[in-house]
């Protein structure tokens, strides 16, 4: 996992450079490092650490030039150090490298680079790819050739980016597989490439996105787009509407703090163009669906990773109350594994924020080859998810750079909710009276998020008494549990403070072991058809001498008795509860961790987008 940015054209790379790689943090790295073509020589700085490190490096050490690659990395092979970093430059220094992905048979190509009498300079498995495309290239005339014939030799996923002093007017990359995303971001008189969107966005929105097997050669005046056996592409080029100013904090202290409160915007923005409040009626186009395509659907898999998961296990919920379809939930890295039962009459809904995480896609593949309709439900806009799928639907949250995902749950839970109405309507399952009232309840959720936002004093307060804790338990029932999971993995991701979240059910079967008053219970309670059964769970972890803070509906002076702490929420249609509920869970993990002078936009060890198995 990495980002990755280059340019060619008539201005300094340098600045652009850095500049993008600033704009890809949130992807998470342990390292930085830029080449640039200066002189006719390739001149390189890198280090471990955060980007500053190599920003304030070059500042000393300055390098100009019109055509340069850049990268942060995320440790798979090799510890993070300065040698490991890249780029990676061949041993003739003719050649350097970027690269997003792993190498899985680096070792048979290194024993083979060995043998010619090459000599490795790091730990990485990056540094294979240099120096095969400089043996190539001493094989061949041409740059591009060789650099076509050493990437083709690579088995895994992978993004690569690549130049050389041979030909000092060209930038060559490459997509190999369905992750390590490569972006050709398109100017006048100058040209872009970078793994994401937001490090190019300042520049341009005029964006080609390569599939896997495909090359993209880059002049300043020229994009030329091919597959590996050298036959040409015409480039589908993408206008992205995303504002850059939507990429910067403002007025927030972190990008997570701005997505938590951007979220009355992400969620309006779901719902536009979608919803037809006159006739109580949902429009996903993006899906291509049918009612006779509709009718033939014996049953939906949702497959995801983390928090993407928990959305679908709400998304199982409501389309199998809804819409009365059998649903299942895998997690992506699980279902590729275990031979699942897929047919033509299966739908595959894959969730992932980024489009691009490499487990999701995996299962994608293993689906599409067992004859399954495959769907999306992505943000990133022309990510391989998006392209793969026979229909999609698109989060429209807008950037989410923060590593801790907020308005990206929040977001496909209100997706699952309109897919599951339009399913009913298609399938005739659902009468118009019914469906006429879930579509109202729709207009009620900015509204009924804004309130919550309102209310962040209060969990502010909590968050100071709590910041200290070692553990706590999350506890939910039906259509909230999987918020009980999914706010425990706010506060582990962010906070680094040990949380699990429970079915409310299952306390008494083991985890009320641990209750004392060390150990806080947050329990997930609004006025819903579990409040009863959530009402004992709380009151069995008070007669335990624990701790117990309470997301509640406001007025219930049931909870107000038993709770140490309350966050109130609105009163909600039940459906739509996990929604609301989930937000106080969110500000507090990033109040907590704000609280203990954590890095909350970039926790330790995480990337935003999971790009390799």
């Amino acid at each position: 996992m990495c980002g990755i940015v280059g340019y060619i054209g008539d201005q300094d790379a340098t600045p652009i450079i850095l500049n993008g790689l600033k704009k890809l943090e949130y992807r998470g790295y342990d390292s930085a490092g830029i080449a640039v073509l200066q002189d006719g020589k390739i001149e390189v700085r890198r280090d471990a650490g955060k980007l500053n490190k190599l920003t304030a490096m070059v500042e000393m050490n300055p390098m100009t030039g019109n055509l340069g690659i850049g990268h942060t990395r995320w440790a798979t092979h090799g510890m993070p150090t300065v040698n490991n970093a890249h780029p990676h430059m061949g041993s003739t220094g003719e050649v350097v490298v970027v690269h997003n992905g792993i190498v899985e048979n680096y070792l048979e190509l290194k024993e083979e680079l060995l043998a010619e009498g090459i000599q490795f300079k790091s730990e990485t498995d990056t540094e294979t790819i240099v120096h095969l495309i400089e043996l190539y290239l001493g094989l061949e005339a041409d740059f591009t050739a060789a650099a076509c014939k050493a990437l083709s030799r690579l088995r895994g996923a992978h993004g690569v980016v690549t130049f050389s002093t041979r030909e000092p007017d060209k930038i060559v990359a490459a997509r190999i597989g369905n992750a390590g995303g490569v972006v050709v971001g398109l100017g006048d008189g100058e040209n872009y490439l970078a793994s994401d969107i937001p490090a190019i966005l300042e520049y341009t929105r005029r964006m080609i996105f390569l599939e896997s097997e495909q090359m993209v050669v880059l002049t300043k005046d020229e994009v030329k787009l091919t597959n590996f056996d050298g036959s040409p592409v015409k480039p589908e080029i993408n206008t992205i509407s995303w504002d850059p100013v939507s990429a910067e904090k403002g007025e927030y202290r972190h990008f997570m703090q701005k997505e938590i409160h951007e979220q009355v915007r992400s969620l309006t923005d779901t719902l536009a163009g979608r919803v037809d409040f006159d006739q109580g009626k949902i429009s996903l186009a993006q899906l291509n669906l049918t009612a006779e395509k509709a009718k033939q659907i014996q049953k939906i898999i949702i497959t995801a990773c983390g928090t993407a998961a928990y959305a679908g296990m709400v998304g199982k919920f409501l389309i199998e109350h809804i819409a009365r379809i059998p649903v299942e939930v895998d997690i992506a890295s699980e279902f590729r594994y275990r031979d699942p039962i897929v047919d033509e009459n299966t739908v595959v809904i894959a969730v992932s924020q980024s489009g691009e995480t490499a487990d999701t896609l995996a299962a994608m593949e293993l689906a599409k080859r067992k004859g399954a309709t495959l769907w999306a439900n992505v943000n990133v806009i022309g990510s391989q998810a998006m392209r793969i799928s026979d229909g999609f639907i698109s989060m429209q949250t807008g950037p989410e750079i923060g590593v801790a995902s907020t308005k990206a749950f929040t977001a496909p839970l209100v997706d699952f909710y309109m897919l599951a109405i339009l399913l009913a309507d298609l399938r005739g399952t659902i009468k118009e009276k019914e469906r006429r009232q879930l579509v109202s309840d729709l207009r009620l959720v900015p509204n009924l998020v804004s309130k919550i936002l309102q209310s962040e004093e209060g969990i502010i307060q909590a968050a100071r008494e709590f910041k200290f804790i070692k553990s706590a338990l999350y506890l939910g029932r039906g259509i909230n549990m999987p918020i009980a999971y999914e706010g425990a993995l706010k506060l582990k991701e962010i906070s680094y403070i040990h949380a699990e979240g429970y079915p409310a059910g299952e306390m008494k079967h083991g985890p009320i072991a641990l209750v004392d008053r060390d150990m806080p219970v947050i329990a997930i309670a609004p006025k819903d058809p579990w409040y009863e059964k959530m009402i004992s769970q709380i009151e069995q972890a008070k007669a335990r001498g624990g701790s117990v803070l309470v997301v509640a509906t406001e007025g219930d002076e049931k909870v107000a008795e038993l709770a140490d702490h309350v966050f109130w929420v609105p009163e909600t249609p039940w459906l739509l509860s996990p929604v609301i509920t989930v937000i106080p869970l969110q500000m507090f993990a990033y109040h907590i961790a704000s609280l203990r002078g954590l890095d909350v936009d970039q926790p330790r060890n995480l990337a935003k987008s999971v790009t390799v198995e």
